[in-house]
């Protein structure tokens, strides 16, 4: 059984290194590396993906399409491309999907670190919510049973008119007497 010798800490430290809403902490170096961004291609990745499910993608990718055919069908034979079995039209077509698959695969495997991260976020406020709702509840009971030893006007009314009673009652036996 292999053990660990890392504190907590350092355990705690390399857990959150994979997240993704905590920034990463920069380390010196004697010879400088280029300044990239890591994510440029992600974020490019997503936008394209976004784009690709659009209405406006497949517009563009009919009218391409059917002006390619059009164009090799109708053109001058000296002036086209691609002759009728559209062999080019097809290996473009393969092409863009061979490149548009990964790049859909890897927004959603960023949008999934996302909501992970957010989910996280929503499990922690939803136990802090919990907790204080636990809490007000305790002091809801408290301030209940509380209240429940406290007189009430209407219980001090009825025992006040009660007293009266008796002390009138006590004053008419002591004017007979």
């Amino acid at each position: 059984m292999a053990r660990d010798d890392r504190s907590s800490d350092d355990r705690r430290l390399i857990r959150t290194a994979d997240r993704l809403d905590i920034p990463r902490e920069l380390r010196r170096t004697i010879v400088r590396r280029r300044a990239y961004d890591a994510d440029a291609f992600g974020r490019m990745s997503e936008r394209i993906a976004r784009f690709l499910g659009t209405g406006q993608f497949l517009v563009y990718m009919t009218a391409t399409i059917l002006l390619w055919v059009g164009w090799n069908i109708f053109a001058p034979e000296h002036l086209r491309w691609d002759q009728y079995p559209f062999i080019f039209l097809t290996l473009a077509l393969s092409l863009q999907a061979s490149y548009a698959a990964p790049l859909i695969l890897l927004a959603q495997n960023r949008q999934e670190a996302r909501d992970r991260v957010q989910y996280e976020r929503d499990r922690d406020v939803d136990a802090r919510s919990r907790a204080d709702m636990e809490f007000l509840a305790r002091e809801m009971a408290a301030l209940r049973m509380s209240i429940g030893e406290v007189a009430t006007r209407d219980f001090l009314r009825s025992e006040l008119r009660t007293l009266l009673a008796e002390l009138d009652h006590k004053d008419r036996e002591d004017d007979r007497v």
